[in-house]
């Protein structure tokens, strides 16, 4: 006897025996939602997450006093300004390499999420867990000053590092390749969550189709998509500080609340992402339109706002209040575009996020480079020209994806074979 099984250009199996349709597993009506094994997965991962971006973020932070003092005197936060020369582009380079790590990060998520996040949860567990990076760094520009102060810049270190090594005992401890794996997990979660990915398991491994990969327009317009966008947030992260302290002559830096509040707002806003991604799922929108809503809703309003900058800089409330919710809104798109390999190559999943997420955070190296030189030009007009071109960069970015962006399993990245019983 014969069994075929075929992937759909949607994605969906199909089973065939002797010609005629199997009977398929329905998902179980009733299933746990927010007291879940899969949900908690997901929160154990957005502290891990916290853990990774906060670890990142404190070398940045407590440079200025690794480099002043030799006896852990606490000088956090001082300005750019009041660096050496040189030091402030080494910092921005340092700064830059940590962030670039955070790739790899991204790729071993998508394995863990490719065989534990239903399709229609997607965009709400892959937001919990992906807000965790926002709130490390929300909390490191919080804390680590008062840490520093109190205690010296090594006990930054040592606190984040020891939460870091909590989270790794629970990730050991809670955290399965798969339901099926799992001891713990209940018997209608884990058919609920089987019966929604069956069609996404690979049965056996296969080579990477690179050929297909290199053809692929949506790949490459999710791609250049999320390069764009991380130009836009890293334009956030590292000029923020920057912009203030030279149009109002305030050091933000050593205010350690008013520097780490576009973060709160991104956090809240990101966790919210996707409950609205999923939302609008439950409402018969196509994954595809839900993908471009959601990637344009973290694009567009972030990089206006950032343009109208030197057009309010006569208010220092309203260029605080456009910063922070210029930053806030860029997390909008984590459920959009940063999700998307799970839809056009859920079997390459991993590798698609991990390459295409490091590829994005090359835009940390380009940033301060592209940066520095409008600045130096023309102090007046330099920043009004960065931004400008910060938007452009976007929004190029994004047209790519709303003209080329696919939601559906992508030919090459299909798995078609003949089972003989």
């Amino acid at each position: 006897m014969a069994t075929m099984v075929e992937l759909s250009p949607t994605g969906e199996q199909s089973d065939y025996v002797l010609g005629k349709p199997t009977d398929k597993k329905t998902p179980p009506q009733k299933v746990p939602g927010l007291c879940s094994v899969r949900y908690g997965i997901a929160f154990i991962t957005h502290f891990c997450n916290f853990t990774l971006l906060a670890q990142n973020a404190i070398i940045s932070i407590t440079m200025v006093a690794m480099v002043n003092s030799t006896d852990h005197a606490p000088h956090l936060n001082g300005s750019s300004e009041e660096l050496p020369a040189g030091l402030n582009g080494d910092k921005h380079e340092e700064a830059s390499k940590h962030l670039s790590v955070k790739g790899t990060g991204y790729g071993g998520q998508m394995a863990l999420w490719q065989r534990w996040a239903p399709p229609n949860e997607r965009g709400r567990l892959c937001s919990i867990a992906l807000s965790g990076m926002i709130l490390g760094i929300f909390t490191v520009l919080l804390v680590g000053g008062v840490i520093s102060n109190s205690l010296g810049w090594p006990f930054v270190f040592y606190i984040f590092g020891g939460i870091g090594v909590v989270c790794w005992i629970l990730w050991l401890i809670l955290v399965y390749d798969d339901p099926v794996s799992h001891p713990w997990i209940g018997d209608p979660e884990k058919e609920y969550i089987l019966s929604s990915l069956d069609h996404q398991f690979s049965s056996e491994e296969q080579p990477l189709p690179v050929k297909g990969m290199l053809r692929s327009l949506p790949l490459w317009s999710m791609s250049l998509c999320a390069l764009t966008h991380q130009w836009l947030v890293n334009t956030f992260v590292i000029y923020t500080p920057t912009y203030i302290s030279s149009v109002f002559q305030v050091n933000i830096r050593d205010n350690g609340f008013l520097s780490s509040l576009p973060f709160l707002v991104a956090w809240t806003i990101g966790m919210l992402g996707g409950q609205l991604a999923d939302f609008l799922l439950s409402k018969n929108f196509s994954v595809v339109t839900v993908r471009k809503i959601v990637t344009t809703l973290g694009t567009i309003p972030p990089a206006t706002l950032i343009v109208a900058l030197p057009y309010v800089r006569s208010s220092f409330i309203t260029t605080v209040t456009f910063l922070t919710l210029s930053c806030g809104i860029c997390p909008m798109s984590q459920p959009g575009v940063y999700i998307n390999a799970l839809d056009i190559a859920p079997r390459y999943a991993s590798f698609l996020m991990g390459t295409s997420r490091g590829f994005a955070h090359s835009s940390a190296v380009l940033v301060p480079i592209v940066g520095g030189f409008f600045l130096n030009q023309d102090s007046e007009f330099g920043w009004r020209n960065f931004f400008f071109l910060s938007f452009a960069i976007s929004l190029f970015g994004l047209i790519l994806f709303l003209v080329f962006g696919k939601a559906d399993v992508q030919e090459w990245a299909r798995e078609r074979k003949v089972t003989r019983l």
